[in-house]
């Protein structure tokens, strides 16, 4: 360890953070068979209310997930996420860039099944192992890359068939297709923390788990309107310092997910950033 991390020690309640996503599973994890999911859920805190961000697409809504403001200010699309690189020096740095300017050996990593998120969306500039693959692949080259690295300090995973099903089937409670898919989903959820078990993170790990957006709403096949079920998601945690059981309530965004990773991992937070740590979400007061 080095003289940085022994300085933000003090204010950090986990040693590491994991997020994994579910790309267009809305909050529709409550209609279909999610075991692995719901284990961590309903052992640390969660909320299938809460909200995306506006349009409701995979690149200004994983996009407001990182670096913590509305797409307005981000100015991620699906196009600049495929052909432009994230500006380093953009007033809105991603969680994984403040994780590296106070670790700069620390070792970061996304394994992300939509490639535009290692692309254009986090910062190149952060160093992080990258690797892009079809799902099951994917879930696979996770749990290896967790048991043979014991020095992780955050990692993301992304996992995206089920927004490829819901766009070619239908999005919701009402389409078999749909929820089958997160339930297989699921399984591959159920591999990666059963590494993050083996490795014996679990306790003092931050363990976070949400979706993009959900479907359904305007268009039966598409997202990206204000409608609640393209606007709604699921999102939810386990770690330090958080109370099994807990659900939140009032408003919670996937904007706050910047937050919450700087306040587990004792980062300074970016002040331009508009979202928040929820106020009953951990039981350590300052």
């Amino acid at each position: 360890m080095n003289t940085k991390e022994l300085q933000s020690g003090d204010k950090a309640i986990c040693k590491r953070v994991i997020i994994i996503g579910l790309d267009g599973a809305g909050n529709f994890i409550k209609d279909t068979p999610t075991p692995h999911i719901h284990r961590v859920l309903q052992n640390g805190a969660y909320t299938y209310n809460a909200q995306t961000v506006f349009p409701s697409i995979s690149a200004q809504c994983w996009g407001s997930m990182f670096h913590g403001v509305d797409p307005a200010k981000h100015g991620l699309d699906n196009t600049k996420a495929f052909e432009e690189k994230y500006p380093d020096d953009s007033p809105y740095p991603s969680f994984m860039k403040l994780a590296k300017e106070q670790w700069p050996e620390g070792r970061l990593a996304a394994f992300c099944e939509w490639r535009p998120i290692i692309h254009g969306i986090i910062e190149e500039s952060c160093g992080f192992d990258a690797l892009s693959l079809p799902d099951p692949e994917l879930a696979a080259s996770a749990v290896e890359y967790i048991r043979n690295h014991p020095d992780l300090r955050m990692m993301f995973i992304h996992f995206g068939e089920p927004d490829y099903t819901g766009h070619e089937f239908g999005y919701g409670a009402h389409v078999p297709e749909y929820l089958a898919k997160i339930t297989e989903t699921d399984r591959y959820v159920g591999q990666v923390l059963d590494a993050i078990r083996e490795a014996g993170w679990l306790e003092d790990s931050l363990i976070i788990l949400t979706s993009d957006h959900g479907g359904g709403g305007d268009h039966p096949r598409g997202h990206g309107s204000g409608d609640p079920q393209d606007m709604t998601v699921f999102w939810g945690c386990h770690g330090p310092h958080i109370q099994p059981g807990t659900q939140l309530t009032g408003e919670i965004s996937l904007k706050d997910t910047a937050s919450i990773v700087a306040y587990a991992l004792g980062l300074p937070p970016c002040e331009a950033w508009e979202g928040k740590v929820p106020a009953n979400l951990f039981t350590r007061k300052e």
